[in-house]
């Protein structure tokens, strides 16, 4: 854990894998602007780092990767019951990796 301005922190790579059912594309896409919109109130917060969609072979949005920073993991954890891409059964599998980030890439945080 890196010691951070507000405390312990520690970081998180979480992958949201998208179901594969002929209306999964369609789930995500109905949900995307609330996710959107959360994504933008996360990264005001400061505990959003980054994130990106994950393509399939057809360029179609297939699942999401986000790093994060929370005190824990159960606030993350609660941070995902109200994702939109959970709460809208996009995603059909998260995984969530606890990782370290090295300071340069932290810079401005």
């Amino acid at each position: 854990m890196e010691n951070h301005s507000r405390g312990q922190i520690m970081y998180f790579i979480v992958n949201g894998y998208d179901h594969t059912d002929e209306n999964a594309l369609a789930r995500r896409m109905e949900a995307r602007e609330e996710h959107m919109q959360g994504v933008k109130a996360f990264h005001a917060s400061k505990n959003f780092l980054f994130a990106a969609a994950m393509l399939n072979e057809q360029g179609n949005m297939c699942g999401s990767t986000i790093m994060v920073d929370f005190e824990n993991r159960a606030t993350l954890d609660k941070w995902l019951e109200e994702e939109a891409y959970v709460k809208s059964n996009v995603w059909e599998c998260v995984e969530v990796v606890e990782c370290k980030i090295p300071p340069m890439f932290l810079e401005g945080k």
